[in-house]
């Protein structure tokens, strides 16, 4: 599988295994987690999303028991966490409402419990899992300089940031930011012409797109999207999924979608979307049967 350089210290799988609903499984023992990785693993994808708040704070645990009883894994993988997110329940079950904390304090606690959830002594990657309305961007900026330095993080980026809110922050940090993760799918089209994109693309930082699949609703989808997707799995042999993510793929942007299912068929086949020639003509055909995608607003005269 082809490897994405996010900068001289990381390299990452052009497709991501996401674990956010890794504890939502029926099976969520270790052998089963394990059988989740290897099929991942089998693929060339050996890049795996976590984020603190994730399972309720349990994700990265279960992940971890993994990791630590297989210690030569973590030599094979790169790990992508974030944090930021405050939800009123297990470690922070004080709290009175959900609120976003991107203080220095807040990101280094978050930091060191996922570190020691997951038995490892560093991130491949971390990201401010949301923008933060109250963020001081000189405290955040030093606190993610300072982890870089540390050895505690390889890298830093930012998860649903517009480009105002990314360049407010970069512009206080001397690490740079590396990428951020953004919603991305035929069901979620807007980045592709809101300038979120065209963004990043100026400023040459890789994109992540999480829900690639649109939560399910895209390979459930019963009308023209449907109908244009299945033509071209059809033609192809593969699955509405894999047209689906290979359509991500295939921009000129080089996006990295982040996939995350249960089944365990399902992620046998997630390397499936390398196979699909997606030509400009089949791009715009799904393009333009996507969930929220206005024809007239690119339509030539």
């Amino acid at each position: 599988m082809e490897r994405i350089k996010l900068s001289n210290t990381i390299h990452l799988s052009r497709i991501i295994y996401g674990m956010w609903r890794l504890v939502n499984d029926q099976d969520i023992s270790k052998k089963h987690v394990s059988k989740k990785v290897n099929l991942c693993l089998d693929q060339g994808i050996t890049t795996f999303d976590q984020a603190a708040v994730y399972g309720l704070y349990s994700a990265e645990s279960l992940f971890g028991e993994v990791l630590k009883s297989t210690p030569s894994l973590r030599h094979k993988i790169e790990i992508i966490s974030k944090c930021g997110i405050v939800n009123p329940s297990n470690r922070y079950s004080n709290a009175r409402v959900s609120y976003y904390d991107t203080s220095k304090e807040h990101i280094f606690s978050s930091v060191d419990a996922s570190l020691s959830n997951m038995g490892t002594d560093y991130l491949d990657l971390l990201l401010i899992h949301r923008q933060d309305p109250y963020m001081d961007h000189f405290e955040t900026g030093r606190a993610l300089d300072e982890l870089v330095s540390l050895g505690k993080v390889k890298q830093v980026g930012v998860s649903n940031f517009k480009p105002w809110d990314f360049s407010l922050l970069q512009s206080n940090m001397k690490s740079k930011l590396v990428t951020n993760q953004i919603e991305m799918s035929l069901a979620a089209t807007g980045a592709f012409t809101n300038g979120d994109l065209a963004f990043h693309q100026e400023q040459n930082t890789s994109i992540m797109a999480w829900s690639p699949l649109g939560g399910g609703s895209i390979i459930k989808h019963q009308g023209p999207l449907g109908r244009a997707l299945d033509k071209i799995a059809h033609s192809q042999n593969v699955d509405r999924a894999a047209v689906a993510v290979a359509w991500i793929l295939s921009h000129p942007a080089k996006i990295l979608p982040i996939v995350g299912t249960n089944n365990l068929n399902r992620i046998a086949m997630i390397s499936d979307a390398i196979k699909v020639n997606m030509d400009r003509q089949s791009w715009f055909e799904l393009y333009t049967t996507s969930f929220n995608t206005d024809e007239e607003s690119w339509r030539l005269p």
